[in-house]
């Protein structure tokens, strides 16, 4: 590959990810459809699996990576259909605390097992080396991203 080539690869290697993340969660979404769930709705289910349950909504929001005021309307749709609880935060009872709920647990159980069938697809001709490959190179993008969210803009102080 040609130096040119190599730099043009690397100015869109970025869209490239943000458009195959957003196709893997499309393929996600058609095998939920049953589940009647959606991004929108199956990511803070795995989300508080994954971080713990009894996370305020607003550190759910950040975790998602979305507006806190976009998140309630969100918990909103998955509290009336059972599957989450909000309760007020001993410490701060401006804040509200989120808990799965028994339905909200079985459904998380098919959502992982659907997540997992989609994902064993996506990957089936991908090695476990080219994915510790990946999951370096991810590790050095989050970094630099973090890094970046901490420091201030160029010409700012």
């Amino acid at each position: 590959m040609s130096c040119e080539e190599m730099e043009a690869l690397r100015k869109r290697l970025g869209i490239k990810l943000a458009l195959l993340a957003r196709a893997w969660r499309r393929a996600i979404d058609c095998a939920l459809s049953d589940l009647g769930l959606t991004d929108a709705t199956w990511a803070p289910l795995l989300h508080l699996n994954e971080y713990g349950e009894g996370v305020t909504q607003k550190e759910l929001a950040f975790r998602v990576g979305i507006d806190a005021s976009t998140l309630v309307r969100v918990l909103d749709i998955l509290s009336e259909r059972g599957l989450i609880k909000r309760t007020a935060d001993a410490d701060d009872r401006r804040a509200r605390k989120i808990y799965l709920t028994t339905a909200g647990r079985k459904v998380l159980s098919d959502l992982q097992y659907a997540r997992d069938a989609v994902d064993a697809k996506v990957l089936a001709d991908v090695d476990d080396q080219d994915i510790l490959g990946l999951v370096k190179v991810f590790k050095k993008i989050d970094n630099r991203l973090q890094e970046m969210q901490r420091s201030p803009r160029v010409g700012e102080t």
